[in-house]
């Protein structure tokens, strides 16, 4: 997560604004503002948010343009995907976690022998992916079917759903989610 303070600076220099006037205006006290801005304090988001009314702006657009901010690639070796699940048993290898705005979830999946996500869970999304290895029970609602090596889905991620690995071997899936939500 970037520092925050040199975007409030910044922010506040652009409306011509003191510390004294925004701590006013916001109604949070200028040695707070001195210390957020400085990033000697973390704000609450209450804090924070009363700030950036006082500066004209929303916490979504604060953090949408601090994060287009940070360095970023467009490319990823194998060795840079971060885990988000569990190696032993079901591993999200999560693409691309820096990528500013990021608007997809885009996921190497592997499924560990036996490995199953558990009872149906549904989430505000759309969710696609492709067999690359092995056989994996898919669940959408009341259909299921038997997914093998170049097999794929799409499905609207508000339908309760569920993986399983029916298979003699570890499965692995190349996925997308949209919106990131799960």
């Amino acid at each position: 997560m970037p520092k925050i303070g040199e975007k409030l600076r910044e922010l506040r220099g652009r409306r011509h604004l003191g510390v004294r006037e925004l701590a006013v205006r916001s109604g949070i006290s200028h040695s707070a503002i001195s210390l957020i801005e400085r990033d000697r304090m973390s704000p609450s988001v209450e804090t924070l948010s009363a700030i950036l009314d006082a500066l004209g702006t929303t916490l979504t657009g604060f953090f949408s343009d601090l994060q287009s901010r940070l360095p970023h690639t467009p490319f990823y070796r194998a060795d840079e995907f971060v885990e988000i699940g569990n190696v032993n048993s079901i591993s999200y290898r999560m693409i691309g976690i820096n990528h500013p705005n990021r608007q997809i979830l885009m996921l190497h999946e592997t499924y560990a022998n036996g490995a199953d996500t558990g009872d149906a869970f549904h989430h505000s999304a759309q969710e696609a992916g492709m067999v690359l290895k092995g056989s994996l029970e898919v669940t959408v609602g009341t259909h299921s079917r038997i997914l093998n090596k170049g097999d794929g889905y799409y499905f609207d991620s508000r339908d309760p759903h569920r993986f399983k690995n029916i298979g003699a071997e570890p499965a692995e899936i190349l996925s997308a989610v949209t919106p990131p939500t799960y």
